[in-house]
């Protein structure tokens, strides 16, 4: 996907620990010209962003995009919510997985394609505490298996 009309500016690494991603959904995002900027830039953090559906439209809240410190007048505030573009009909099918199956909408990228900036949203499960260890001993074990047979390659 990171070719040169696709370009990655950040990746949500927490979503997959922390939610059980069941499908995924590109989005366009509307944005000021200070936030398009700053994105261009890499200036991007997912900490606590998510997604909600209000009257109809997808809100994407808690998405930390710095400000751009050459824009005039102050640019744009950081964690304000920004709009996602989706057509009806994909809103639709959202709303009935957030609300009737208990989902959340978590952002898991965020990149440029063809020169628009696009987010990728994930419709996620909450995991429990035992799954999230169960996923740390499953990381640490490919870890060792990874190990020994770079070992065993070396030597």
């Amino acid at each position: 996907m990171n070719d040169e009309k696709n370009k990655i500016v950040g990746r949500n690494k927490k979503a997959s620990f922390k939610y059980e991603l069941v499908s995924k959904i590109e989005c366009g995002i509307a944005l000021t010209g200070s936030e398009v900027k700053s994105l261009r830039a890499g200036h991007c953090g997912f900490e606590d962003a998510h997604a909600v559906i209000d009257g109809g439209r997808v809100i994407l809240r808690a998405l930390h995009i710095a400000p751009y410190d050459k824009a005039r007048g102050g640019g744009h505030e950081a964690t304000a919510e920004r709009l996602l573009l989706l057509n009806k009909s994909e809103i639709r099918k959202l709303k009935f997985k957030v609300v009737e199956k208990g989902m959340t909408l978590i952002p898991t990228m965020v990149y440029f394609k063809k020169g628009w900036a696009k987010v990728e949203l994930a419709l996620a499960v909450g995991k429990r505490q035992y799954d999230k260890r169960q996923s740390i001993k499953e990381r640490e074990n490919k870890r060792e298996m990874d190990r020994v047979k770079k070992a065993r390659h070396a030597g």
